[in-house]
C-alpha cells in the first residue's frame, strides 16, 4: 500500500490522503492539521503497518461527517461547546497546535518584514483599508516601499476552523469587525474572494498579485509565502514560528472547557503570536465500531508520544507531556455498546 499525498496546481501541499483497506482508520475535517497528519500517518504505518485515510475537507465538513458517523473520527479546529458534545454524544481533545498567520503577494516586500496590528489586520479584512500604501500601514512600516495597489482579500469559502480561529481573534481586537463582520467557521466577509481549504487560500494568493490571506502557517512556509509579522497584546512585534506559537499556549488551562476548548488567541506574552490555536479531534461517546474506535486512539496516541520532532519539523507546537496524559486518560470514555472501554481498562 502506498501513501498518496494530494497536491494542489502549482505543487501547493494540500492534504495527506492514504489509501484505506477495510481495517484501516478513516478521518475527515480540518485543513489546518493536514500536513502534520501526513507526516505522522506516513511515519505510522511505517511502524506499525496500518494506514490512515484522512480527507482535508474542512472543520465544518468534519462535523458533519462524525455526527453522521461516516468516518471513525472528525477533526475541526474550532472546538465545539461543552452542550454540543453532550448532545451529540461526543469526546474531543486536542491533537496539536499551531498559528494562523496572514500571508500575501506583494513584490519587494520580504517574508516578515510587513508589520501589522490586529485593528489594522482587520481594517483591512472589513474593507476599511483598500490599499497597501494606507497611512495606518505605512506608519507601523516606515522605511518599507509600499505600492499603491489595491487589496485583494483572500477568505475561505468552505466552513472552517482556520476562520473561526482568525475572525475570533480580529473581532476580539476589533468592535468594528465584530459588529460588521462577526466570527465564526463562516462569516459574510463584505468583499473578496473565497479559497476552499487552506491549500486554496493559499493557492489564490500566490497566483494574485497585491492579495492578502490567511493559513495555517505550514502551508505559507512549506511554500515559501510572504507572511506578516504581527504586533501582539503586549506590544511587540513577532514572527510566526514553534517558540511564538509556544509561548501563547504557555498558559493555557486545558481544564477552563469541556473537551480541552480553549481558546489561545491574544494571550499575554511578549513572545507570544497572537493567532494560535489548537485544532481537535472528535469522536463518539458509544463506538459502533470498538475496534476502529481503538485503532484510531492508538493512532492519537503514537503520534502525541512519537510525533514531537515531526510536529516541530512543520513549526507546530506538540501538546506538554502532562497534557497529553490527560488526554489519553479522557479516553476511557469512549466505550462499546456494553460500556467498556474501547482502549481497555
Amino acid at each position: 500500500m502506498k501513501t498518496i499525498i494530494s497536491v494542489l496546481a502549482g505543487g501547493l501541499f494540500a492534504a495527506a490522503t492514504i489509501s484505506a483497506q477495510a481495517a484501516d482508520i478513516t478521518g475527515a475535517g480540518a485543513t489546518f492539521p493536514a500536513p502534520i497528519y501526513a507526516k505522522w500517518a506516513e511515519a505510522y504505518k511505517a511502524a506499525t503497518g496500518n494506514a490512515l485515510n484522512y480527507q482535508a475537507i474542512g472543520s465544518g465538513g468534519g462535523v458533519k461527517q462524525i455526527n453522521s458517523k461516516t468516518v471513525d473520527f472528525g477533526a475541526s479546529d474550532d472546538p465545539m461547546k461543552g452542550a454540543d458534545l453532550e448532545k451529540n454524544g461526543l469526546v474531543q481533545f486536542p491533537a496539536i497546535i499551531g498559528g494562523i498567520v496572514p500571508v500575501m503577494n506583494l513584490e519587494g516586500v520580504q517574508p516578515g518584514q510587513l508589520k501589522l496590528t490586529g485593528k489594522v489586520l482587520a481594517d483591512m479584512y472589513r474593507g476599511a483599508i483598500t490599499k497597501w500604501d494606507d497611512a495606518a500601514i505605512a506608519a507601523l512600516n516606515p522605511g518599507v516601499k509600499l505600492p499603491s495597489t489595491a487589496i485583494t482579500l483572500v477568505y475561505r469559502s468552505d466552513s472552517s476552523g482556520t476562520t473561526a480561529g482568525f475572525t475570533d481573534y480580529l473581532a476580539q481586537v476589533s468592535p468594528e469587525f465584530k459588529d460588521k463582520v462577526g466570527a465564526g467557521k463562516t462569516v459574510n466577509w463584505p468583499v473578496g474572494l473565497g479559497g476552499k481549504g487552506n491549500a486554496g487560500v493559499a493557492a489564490s494568493v500566490t497566483k494574485i498579485k497585491g492579495s492578502l490571506g490567511y493559513v495555517e502557517y505550514a502551508y505559507a512556509k512549506q511554500n515559501k509565502m510572504t507572511h506578516a509579522a504581527m504586533v501582539n497584546r503586549d506590544g511587540k512585534a513577532v514572527q510566526p514560528d514553534e517558540k511564538t506559537f509556544a509561548a501563547a499556549a504557555a498558559n493555557a488551562d486545558w481544564n477552563a472547557a469541556p473537551g480541552f476548548g480553549v481558546n489561545l488567541n491574544n494571550q499575554p506574552g511578549a513572545d507570544a503570536w497572537p493567532i494560535t490555536s489548537a485544532s481537535f479531534i472528535l469522536m463518539h461517546k458509544t463506538a459502533d465500531k470498538p475496534q476502529r474506535s481503538a485503532e484510531s486512539l492508538k493512532f492519537f496516541k503514537w503520534s502525541l508520544e512519537n510525533g514531537q520532532k515531526m510536529a516541530a519539523e512543520l513549526d507546530y507546537v506538540p501538546l506538554p507531556a502532562n497534557v497529553v496524559k490527560q488526554i489519553e486518560a479522557s479516553w476511557s470514555q469512549i466505550r462499546d455498546a456494553s460500556g467498556k472501554p474501547v482502549m481497555g481498562d
